[in-house]
């Protein structure tokens, strides 16, 4: 093509040369070196003058020196009178932070944005975005190219049996993805959740008296003539006549302001529900419990905080006898409400939804929290003698893959499960630990973070999607003015 240069950073140079080699080119020269002190120095070998330039670089290990090498090839091109220029950024740095997860959070991905503008940045060619919204932080245009017509492809291709398959979203912040995964192979679909908020064992509000600070509950009964159905003022209720029987005190009773429910209109309690209800559907939801990480049998011994005693000679990870159980109930309850009604530092997305918790799942690091040995995992659909495809945008940690295909594997019976993502970040041993893994067959992701060679043909359960043709064919047609709309439904 004329009147375009490619430049590649050290991020990705395999992608860089596999798009060139499509676009029937070669990078565009640069010198891309540090000093002792660690800065990045660059300087650009080609005249790209009045030049359309791209500038491939991904998301790496070294995430810091990718971006700051980025900004630094952008400023220059700048510098040398350059057309136009866009990033190809296969995988976007930071776009995990999108959001504010706690009160005093940044959100970096928007400061990234702001860089990249500064930076002289005209265009900008990503993949897969954490979360799509993203695109509203950006002053330039950005097209959020999506990688499932390639991993539909490679599932028709690959994987027999497909039409039978179910596809399964391990947490509840990726089901967008996976329905529309789902909608495209014509399959069906379910969820993996998990409970971050186990309740104590044994532990019910009735069982339990909690006092609130300045606050006590009256139980004086109420009078005969007392109607449940009219809403009293505080003033009303504590001025009601001496008959009354109504308690001297100066504290409000706002029990008075909220009448009972009619016991026919109540509704029916999870046993009653349990034991009415008829609907097969039922069948399709099954919980299990995850200890270290881990699915284990109903009868494994309660561990961690879920049975910690309430005196201390107790030994940790063992359940409590009776005795220490009914001592222990109101304990716990007084700090199940507390930890409710509080705003500790650390806790969900601004008091809001645990959007942000479900989303991030457990890819996120986990700043301010305890770490808690025993959650709950709920499956909803039917997986059973089917082949399991978990999918999501990225693979980071492995805990929560493990976690989900164990589930379906030990609880929902599936006879095979593939881990099927976008970008494979591997982050520490995680690529290990799913090979290791019995309950996972194949890890699938493209090629948008670099994975290094030898770890490719170490790992068995790995393969790699190119996505290549995807990049060089969004840059052709960014460069003739053609329309890009066409990539985000590739025909199969």
């Amino acid at each position: 093509m004329r009147g375009v240069q490619i430049f590649s950073g050290n991020s990705h140079p395999l992608l860089s040369e596999t798009v060139c080699e499509r676009l029937g080119t070669s990078p565009a020269k640069v010198d891309l070196s540090k000093f002792s002190n660690g800065e990045t120095n660059v300087n650009v070998g080609v005249s790209v003058r009045n030049q359309d330039v791209y500038i491939i670089q991904s998301g790496s290990k070294k995430i810091n020196d990718s971006v700051m090498e980025l900004l630094i090839m952008i400023s220059a091109c700048k510098g040398g009178s350059a057309k136009s220029i866009t990033a190809v950024m296969p995988y976007f740095p930071y776009s995990r932070q999108s959001k504010k997860k706690s009160h005093r959070g940044s959100i970096t991905a928007r400061m990234l944005a702001n860089l990249l503008t500064v930076a002289g940045v005209d265009h900008v060619i990503t993949l897969d975005l954490h979360a799509s919204q993203m695109q509203g932080f950006f002053a330039k245009p950005v097209d959020n190219l999506f990688a499932e017509p390639f991993i539909a492809r490679w599932i028709r291709n690959n994987v027999p049996g497909w039409r039978e398959a179910v596809v399964v979203s391990k947490n509840a912040g990726g089901t967008k993805r996976v329905t529309s995964l789902a909608d495209t192979l014509k399959l069906n679909f379910g969820i993996v959740t998990t409970d971050r908020r186990r309740p104590k064992p044994g532990a019910t509000l009735a069982d339990s008296t909690v006092f609130f600070e300045g606050l006590e509950r009256d139980t004086t009964p109420l009078p005969k003539d007392y109607d449940p159905f009219v809403a009293r003022t505080p003033a009303e209720s504590l001025n009601a006549s001496a008959e009354d029987s109504l308690p001297e005190t100066n504290e409000v009773d706002f029990g008075y302001l909220r009448p009972e429910t009619p016991s026919g209109a109540r509704r029916p309690s999870e046993l009653e529900a349990v034991n009415e209800y008829t609907d097969v559907r039922v069948r399709d939801v099954i919980t299990g419990r995850l200890v270290q990480g881990h699915l284990v049998d109903d009868d494994y011994p309660p561990s961690g905080p879920t049975s910690v005693p309430a005196s201390g000679d107790a030994t940790p990870g063992q359940p409590l006898n009776r005795e220490e159980d009914e001592e222990a109930i109101p304990d716990v309850m007084a700090d199940s409400i507390v930890s409710t009604t509080s705003s500790l530092p650390g806790d969900h997305a601004l008091g809001g939804s645990f959007d942000a918790e479900d989303s991030s799942d457990d890819e996120k690091g986990s700043v301010g929290r305890s770490v808690e040995q025993e959650k709950t995992i709920t499956l909803v659909g039917d997986v059973r003698d089917r082949t399991v495809f978990l999918v999501d945008d990225m693979i980071d940690k492995s805990g929560s893959w493990i976690a989900a295909a164990e589930t379906v594997v030990k609880r929902g019976g599936a006879k095979k499960v593939y881990c099927i993502a976008t970008h494979g970040l591997f982050g520490d041993s995680s690529l290990e630990q799913m090979e290791a893994c019995k309950s996972i067959d194949h890890v699938v992701v493209t090629n948008t973070f670099p994975i290094s060679p030898q770890v490719a043909r170490k790992i068995k359960k790995l393969i790699v999607i190119d996505i290549s043709s995807l990049l060089a064919e969004s840059i052709r047609r960014h460069h003739y003015g053609e329309s890009v709309s066409a990539l985000f439904h590739l025909n199969d």
